[in-house]
C-alpha cells in the first residue's frame, strides 16, 4: 500500500472544505494545480477552480454524488461536540467511496486518541479502524492540537474572569496550515498507510500557553491550576497528546499568537 500513487485526473474531494483545516487545505491542493471539490451542507461561494457539492456525511445524503469521479479524498469534516456523528460520517464515506471505486482516502487524526479516554479521542480512534478496514486505500496523519486551539480551549475553561488551568499539562501547538500541506503531500505520494505523527516545534506547559495568550491579547493574567480528576487529565498529565519525537512543524506558538495582536 505504501508507495503507491495517487491516479486519476478527478478532482479531490475535501469534507469539511469550509472548516479551517479544510480551507487551509483546499488553497494548498489549488496551489498545486489540483481540481477540487467540497462537501458541504450548504450551498455557498467557492474560489475560482473549487466546485462545491451539498450533502451530509451523518446520513449520507449527497455524498455519492460528491464522490463520482473524484480520484482522492481528504477527510477534515468533525463535529467534536458530538462524536459519534464522525464515526456515522466516515462509515457513510467509506461506503461511498468503495462505491466509487475512490483510490485514496486521507483522514487527519489527533495525537494521544489511543491513549486518551475522552469522548471525542474514542470517536476519532474508531474512525481510525474504520478507515484501516474500510476496503479503500488510505494515509492517517495524526497531529497535534493547532495554534489557534489553543486560546478557544483556555476561554472554555474561564469562569468569572478566572481561567482554570489543569495542573501539570502541556501542550505541543502546531500550525495548521503545516498539518494541511503535510495532508496535501499525502495526497500527491499515495496510499501510505500510518504515517509519522506531526507536532508542533516546542511543548509548552499549560500556565505558559495561558500567560503568553493573556498578553497577546492585552490581558492580565488571572488563573489557577488545579489537579483535575478523572482519567483523560490523568493521560495528558503522562504527556498522551504530545509528540516531541516528531516535533517538525517551523511555526512557533509565540509566532501564531502574532495573529492575535
Amino acid at each position: 500500500m505504501a508507495g503507491e500513487r495517487a491516479h486519476g485526473d478527478g478532482p479531490v474531494l475535501v469534507t469539511g472544505g469550509t472548516g479551517m483545516l479544510g480551507q487551509a487545505v483546499v488553497a494548498g491542493l489549488v496551489r498545486r494545480g489540483r481540481a477540487v471539490r467540497v462537501l458541504s451542507r450548504r450551498p455557498g461561494e467557492s474560489p475560482v477552480g473549487v466546485e462545491r457539492v451539498v450533502g451530509d456525511l451523518t446520513t449520507g445524503a449527497g455524498v455519492d454524488e460528491a464522490l463520482a469521479g473524484v480520484s482522492a479524498v481528504v477527510h477534515c469534516a468533525s463535529e467534536p461536540r458530538r462524536p459519534q456523528h464522525d464515526v456515522d460520517a466516515a462509515a457513510h464515506l467509506l461506503l461511498a467511496a468503495r462505491r466509487a471505486g475512490t483510490p485514496h482516502l486521507v483522514f487527519v487524526s489527533i495525537v494521544g486518541v489511543d491513549a486518551i479516554p475522552y469522548s471525542y479521542y474514542r470517536a476519532k480512534l474508531e474512525v481510525e479502524h474504520l478507515v484501516e478496514v474500510g476496503g479503500v486505500p488510505w494515509s492517517i496523519l495524526r497531529a497535534t492540537q493547532f495554534h489557534q486551539f489553543v486560546p478557544r480551549l483556555l476561554d472554555r475553561f474561564t469562569v468569572a474572569g478566572v481561567t482554570v488551568l489543569p495542573a501539570g499539562t502541556s501542550l505541543q501547538p502546531v500550525d495548521v496550515d503545516e498539518v494541511a500541506m503535510r495532508l496535501v503531500e499525502l495526497v500527491e505520494v499515495g496510499p501510505s498507510g500510518r504515517v509519522a505523527d506531526l507536532g508542533g516545534p516546542g511543548v509548552v506547559d499549560a500556565r505558559t500557553a495561558y500567560r503568553l495568550v493573556a498578553q497577546a491579547r492585552g490581558r492580565r493574567p488571572r488563573s489557577v491550576s488545579v489537579r483535575l480528576p478523572g482519567r483523560s487529565f490523568a493521560a495528558f498529565r503522562a504527556g498522551a497528546q504530545l509528540a516531541p519525537e516528531h516535533g517538525t512543524g517551523r511555526r512557533t506558538f509565540e509566532e501564531a499568537l502574532a495573529d492575535l495582536r
